[in-house]
C-alpha cells in the first residue's frame, strides 16, 4: 500500500526535536529546559485549581464550540463571538489555514527560517513554499516578502510577528502597510504567538477582513503549553470556511477550562510578563560581560550572538553535554545566535555558569 504522492515525495523530517527524546539517547534524568520558549514561570493557580476541580469529569467531551471560551475573547478583544475560533493551539490553526485556502500546487510564502510548522503544513498538503531572507538585522524583510508575494500570485503569506526565532518586533504602521502591499487575493496569516509580550499600542489594530487571519496562543504568557490551545481572529466567514475543516472535539476539555481561567487571571499574567523583562535584561547583560550582543527581543526569549554558525552550534551541544537545553536557528543570518527562553532565577543562574565555562572553554580552544 502506497502512501499518496504528496507524502511519498516528502523527505522524512522532525519540526522539533524534544527534550524527553534527548534526554533518553544521552542517559539523562533532567535538563534545563530553555529551548522551547515554554513558560518557566508556569500557568496561573486560578487555572490550575480550575483545571483539578474538573479532572473527575475527563470522561465527558469538550464544548465542540468552546463557547464560554470564545465569549470571553470576543469581549477581550471586541468582536463578536462568531470572529472568534478555538482550535488546540497554533500549528493546528496553521493546518486549518492552509488546507481551507491553498490549493494543492499553490503558492504560500514565508520569512526563511521562520518557525516551521508552517512549512510543515504547506508542503504536507501539496503546496509549493517561497521565501524571502530576514534581514541582516534579523527581521523580516517585509518589502522581500511582499515583492515574492506578488511575483508567485501566493495564496498565503505568513508573517510572525513577532517573529520566531528573532525575537524582533514590527509596529503597527510596518504591518498595515505590508497587508496593503499584498497582492489582493493573498491571505496574510498572521502568527501573534508573543503578542502578550509586546506594547499592546504597537499591535496592529483589530482588523477583520477575508484576506486576514490572526492566530494566538495560551501557551506562552499564560503558560498552557502542555494543554495544546489557541485561538483564531477572522471574519466570520473565514472562521465558518476553518470550521468546515476543524476536528469537533479535538480541544482538551482541561484546556478549555484553563484557559478560561488564566484569561481572566490578569494579575498572573502582569507577573509573568514583569519576570519575563526581568529574563531578558539579565541575556542581554551576561551577553555584554562576555563581549557580544542579542537581538532586542519582545519575546520571552533571547538571542544571543556567537560570531558564527559553526561555534553557536559548538555552543549549544557544550551547553546540552553540560544539562542546559537551549536551540539555534537554523537558517542565516540568524544561525550565528543561540536562542535562550525566559527562565526562572534559578535557571537563569545556571545557564549563566554554564555559558561562560563554555565560551571561555570553546575560545581558548580556539587560541593558539
Amino acid at each position: 500500500m502506497r502512501a499518496t504522492r504528496v507524502v511519498e515525495g516528502l523527505a522524512a523530517s522532525t519540526p522539533f526535536i524534544g527534550p524527553e527524546r534527548l534526554m533518553r539517547e544521552r542517559g539523562m534524568r533532567e535538563l534545563v529546559r530553555l529551548g522551547a520558549n515554554e513558560s518557566a514561570f508556569g500557568p496561573s493557580p486560578r487555572a490550575v485549581a480550575a483545571m483539578t476541580a474538573e479532572l473527575e469529569r475527563l470522561a465527558w467531551y469538550g464544548d465542540p464550540d468552546s463557547y464560554d471560551l470564545r465569549e470571553a475573547l470576543a469581549g477581550r478583544v471586541t468582536c463578536q463571538l462568531e470572529q472568534v475560533l478555538v482550535a488546540s493551539g497554533i500549528d493546528e490553526l496553521m493546518g486549518l489555514c492552509v488546507r481551507a485556502f491553498l490549493e494543492i500546487g499553490g503558492v504560500a510564502v514565508a520569512t526563511r527560517g521562520t518557525y516551521p510548522t508552517f512549512a510543515y503544513h504547506v508542503t504536507g498538503y501539496g503546496g509549493r513554499l517561497e521565501t524571502a531572507a530576514y534581514t541582516s538585522e534579523g527581521s523580516p524583510d517585509l518589502d522581500a516578502l511582499a515583492a515574492t508575494a506578488r511575483r508567485e500570485r501566493a495564496s498565503i503569506v505568513y508573517l510572525a510577528n513577532p517573529d520566531n526565532p528573532s525575537g524582533t518586533f514590527l509596529d503597527a504602521q510596518r504591518v498595515v502597510r505590508f497587508y496593503e502591499a499584498l497582492p489582493p487575493d493573498a491571505l496574510l496569516l498572521l502568527d501573534e504567538a508573543y503578542a502578550d509580550f509586546a506594547d499592546p499600542a504597537q499591535l496592529a489594530p483589530p482588523c477583520f477582513d477575508d484576506r486576514l487571519v490572526r492566530v494566538r496562543t495560551f501557551s506562552k504568557a499564560y503558560g498552557l503549553a502542555g494543554a495544546r490551545i489557541g485561538y483564531a481572529l477572522t471574519t466570520r466567514t473565514n472562521a465558518e470556511r476553518l470550521e468546515r475543516v476543524r476536528l469537533q472535539y479535538g480541544v482538551n476539555r482541561n484546556a478549555q477550562i484553563g484557559a478560561l481561567a488564566a484569561l481572566q487571571d490578569e494579575a498572573h499574567l502582569a507577573w509573568v510578563l514583569r519576570e519575563t523583562a526581568a529574563a531578558r535584561a539579565e541575556y542581554e547583560a551576561l551577553a555584554r560581560e562576555l563581549g557580544t550582543t542579542t537581538i532586542p527581543s519582545c519575546t520571552n526569549f533571547v538571542c544571543i550572538d556567537m560570531g558564527s554558525a559553526a561555534f553557536a552550534t559548538e555552543v549549544m551541544a557544550a551547553l546540552l553535554d553540560r544539562g542546559v537545553w537551549i536551540r539555534k536557528p537554523g537558517a542565516t543570518p540568524l544561525d550565528r545566535y543561540i536562542r535562550v527562553s525566559a527562565g526562572t532565577a534559578d535557571m537563569r543562574r545556571t545557564f549563566a555558569q554554564a555559558f561562560r565555562a563554555v565560551t571561555a572553554e570553546r575560545r581558548s580552544i580556539a587560541t593558539p
